[in-house]
């Protein structure tokens, strides 16, 4: 288990669990934890969700597909 702080200094835990269900739902994302992890402590901007989830955003000019916005939701 991986553990970041969010903006708002909340730790924000990624599992191996919560780690194969991304994957196994974004195979593309497989070789990108390391942004995900990223993406939850230095987001360019974090907006509320539609569920009370918070979606911390960052804009990546390079990766595996294209240059793409790496959206990750957290609580």
């Amino acid at each position: 288990m991986l553990v970041v702080f969010s903006r708002n200094r909340t730790p924000i835990r990624l599992t191996m669990e919560r780690w194969n269900h991304i994957r196994n739902r974004h195979p593309e994302m497989a070789t990108q934890r390391e942004r995900v992890l990223e993406t939850v402590e230095s987001p360019d901007y974090i907006q509320n969700g539609d569920f009370g989830e918070l979606l911390a955003v960052r804009h990546y000019p390079e990766t595996p597909l294209t240059s793409k916005y790496l959206v990750v939701a957290y609580r």
